[in-house]
């Protein structure tokens, strides 16, 4: 294994709330304080020191002064006087300086493939980097993201505000991969490996969570929505109320190992027969569409992965309600047909509400959504940002 990769000389103070039953201390409410600023700014354009006064509720001796600090840590930009026919001194307007920090995204999701890149505080791809993993397994495909990260860690015009990484599997709070049976991997402590490696925060978290929490991000995803990631394998993102739904072991979305239907179907890498990600990952896909001899058999290759699809998705969308599911994932596999069909099976085994059925579309995020997914956690992570 390499040297690890020196870390950059400047950093920034990481969002720590205080640990639960812990006294609350003032170090806390300068770092909310600290991140209430931040996320204003992020949402707002060409904001005073007045205007996030007003907007935050703060003390506008508070701003002044973390707005000072901001700046003296390069996160926070002024951009000159505003130019207004309000009376008085004109206001200095402010912005985030995104290209203060970079952070770097992960997405191992796709077949036979790691795909990195490096991003601005914004979720903007800045470059991108990948390596083929057609066999990567164990500790085998620890070393090739490892080696991955080095690779962008090496181009990154700005120092690190962290690493995001999105995976196949059931991944807990710490970063630890609990398992993740296409690549090998059962109590992988990744984010500890990488942050040790690198010197930086590392982020790990399912690929599905990350294309979820980037259609929020950075997409038109309602507030309850199901984000269902197709690649290596399939697994879903559930968000009710604007909230990662994430559950009592982490496992919540994990749709790809549920059985479908109780007609057989193929042997799945779990060991069972008929999961769900055997007749929809990208793999199982594109294995029968080259397999198929004939338009017939290529239309109802479709049909069967869009009629499972909605299968298992119909009581799911009973249950919570969700007014959207939001395909991710290659358009060769997620063809219109498929959508069509999971909208009409799930249409046919659910109840409309005021007339109106949920809503089937692909992603607005392309193959990036797992990438910029990723990036949002660092910056809730670090920065409050969200």
């Amino acid at each position: 294994m390499d040297s690890p990769v020196p870390a950059r000389s400047r950093t920034v103070t990481p969002l720590m709330g205080p640990v639960a039953g812990k006294k609350l201390l003032p170090e806390h409410t300068r770092r909310h304080n600290r991140a209430l600023v931040l996320q204003t700014l992020y949402r707002g354009a060409q904001l005073s020191r007045a205007d996030i006064a007003r907007a935050t509720g703060l003390t506008r001796v508070t701003v002044s002064d973390l707005i000072g600090e901001l700046i003296d840590d390069t996160l926070v930009r002024e951009l000159g006087r505003r130019e207004d026919a309000r009376p008085g001194k004109p206001a200095t307007v402010l912005d985030i300086n995104v290209a203060a920090f970079t952070i770097i995204g992960i997405d191992l999701s796709q077949p036979a493939l790691f795909r990195g890149a490096l991003l601005d505080l914004n979720g903007e791809v800045l470059r991108r980097a990948e390596t083929r993993s057609p066999d990567a397994r164990g500790h085998v495909a620890v070393d090739a993201v490892l080696d991955l990260i080095a690779e962008l860690a090496e181009r990154s015009p700005s120092p690190l505000l962290g690493i995001g990484i999105g995976s196949p599997g059931i991944i807990n709070e710490r970063g630890v991969v609990l398992q993740a049976t296409n690549l090998g991997w059962t109590n992988e402590d990744l984010a500890d490996t990488v942050s040790r490696r690198f010197g930086a925060v590392a982020v790990v978290m399912n690929d599905a969570d990350a294309a979820a929490i980037a259609e929020r991000a950075w997409g038109d995803a309602a507030a309850d929505v199901i984000v269902v990631r197709v690649g290596r394998g399939l697994g879903a993102g559930v968000i009710v109320n604007g909230q990662l739904v994430r559950g009592s072991r982490f496992a919540a979305g994990e749709i790809g190992h549920v059985v479908v239907g109780t007609d057989g179907g193929a042997l799945c890498t779990c060991g069972k027969t008929g999961c769900l990600e055997t007749w929809l990952s990208v793999p199982a896909i594109r294995g029968q569409l080259h397999r198929a001899g004939s338009d017939e058999v290529t239309n109802a290759v479709r049909e069967a992965a869009g009629v499972r699809l909605g299968i298992a998705l119909a009581p799911v969308v009973g249950m919570l309600n969700v007014s959207e599911i939001v395909l991710s994932g290659p358009h060769d596999v997620l063809t219109d047909r498929v959508l069509t069909v999971t909208a009409q099976t799930i249409a046919a085994r659910t109840m409309a509400i005021d007339g109106a059925q949920v809503t089937v579309r692909h992603s607005d995020l392309g193959d990036d959504g797992v990438l910029r997914g990723v990036a949002a956690q660092v910056l809730a992570s670090q920065l409050g940002i969200s």
